[in-house]
């Protein structure tokens, strides 16, 4: 939560990484494709990872937020 507060992409939704197993089934029951990042991109890595193994098909990695931020407004 601090790290999120500190910036994220507009729209986003925290989930800690040690939180994401459990939000698994909700984040399946969207049927929407999931973008995981954090900081760095090493948690969005390992998030990436547990929701795969909870068989969520659609879900990528998107890295450090502020690197996939100015990707999205470049779009």
């Amino acid at each position: 939560p601090a790290e999120f507060k500190k910036g994220h992409i507009e729209g986003s939704r925290n989930i800690p990484v040690g939180e994401i197993a459990g939000r698994a089934d909700q984040l399946k029951k969207s049927g929407k494709p999931v973008i995981t990042c954090c900081a760095s991109g090493i948690r969005s890595a390992n998030a990436r990872k547990i929701l795969q193994d909870k068989g969520i098909e659609q879900v990528y990695n998107g890295g450090g937020w502020s690197k996939l931020n100015r990707i999205i407004q470049e779009e």
